[in-house]
């Protein structure tokens, strides 16, 4: 756990010092929910969930095709000599999500403010973006470790992100629903159960498949 606490807090650090890596994703969110809001007169609740779930997928992998391209060449090699691999990742993991979390919070008030605001059971909605920010965080972040290896990280994001990531999508806009009233469905906890199987089983494999990637 002190492994994973000085990776987290190196990558916090790194963070701050390279202001300009976060606010080019906050523009990013505020440019794309201003272009939304310029669109839509009137956004009913249907297109004000699937516009949300597409923005937040985007503003993910805007957010996280970067995140090992510091950790290249002879770091590598300095990282390889002080922490696991599975210690390197899961700090990755933790970070991205708390990111991703609080992106998507900023996200929802954006939209909040300029689109109006149906949603009902607040509670299920944050929780929605909280698994969502775990299985984005988990799908992208391996998938960049593979594009950093390979050089072609927006290719890879495209042929191995997107299809993992659409089962995670699907459940959230489905649950999402339920938190605007849109469905009523009382049995979304079978969701909830879906969508944390699949995290976990995603967390599980990069787990097991990235001290292999790393050796290389």
């Amino acid at each position: 756990m002190n492994k994973i606490k000085a990776l987290l807090g190196k990558d916090l650090l790194v963070e701050f010092r390279n202001t300009f890596s976060i606010s080019s994703v906050l523009l990013y969110v505020c440019a794309s929910i201003y272009v939304i809001y310029a669109s839509f007169i009137n956004i009913q609740p249907q297109v004000w969930n699937v516009l949300f779930w597409i923005v937040f997928l985007f503003i993910s992998v805007n957010a996280l095709i970067r995140t090992f391209n510091q950790e290249q060449g002879s770091r590598t090699l300095y990282y390889y000599q002080l922490a696991a691999p599975v210690h390197v990742l899961i700090a990755k993991l933790v970070y991205n999500t708390i990111m991703l979390f609080v992106l998507g919070l900023l996200s929802y008030f954006f939209f909040a403010i300029v689109a109006g605001n149906p949603v009902r059971n607040f509670g299920l909605f944050i929780l929605c973006i909280a698994m969502g920010s775990i299985g984005f965080a988990s799908v992208f972040t391996f998938v960049a470790a593979i594009g950093a290896k390979t050089g072609n990280g927006q290719v890879l994001t495209a042929i191995l992100g997107f299809p993992c990531v659409l089962p995670i999508l699907l459940v959230n806009l489905k649950l999402s629903a339920n938190a605007l009233a849109l469905i009523q469905d009382t049995a979304y906890t079978t969701d909830i159960v879906i969508l944390v199987s699949i995290e976990v089983i995603l967390v599980a494999v990069s787990i097991i498949l990235f001290p292999y990637l790393w050796r290389e």
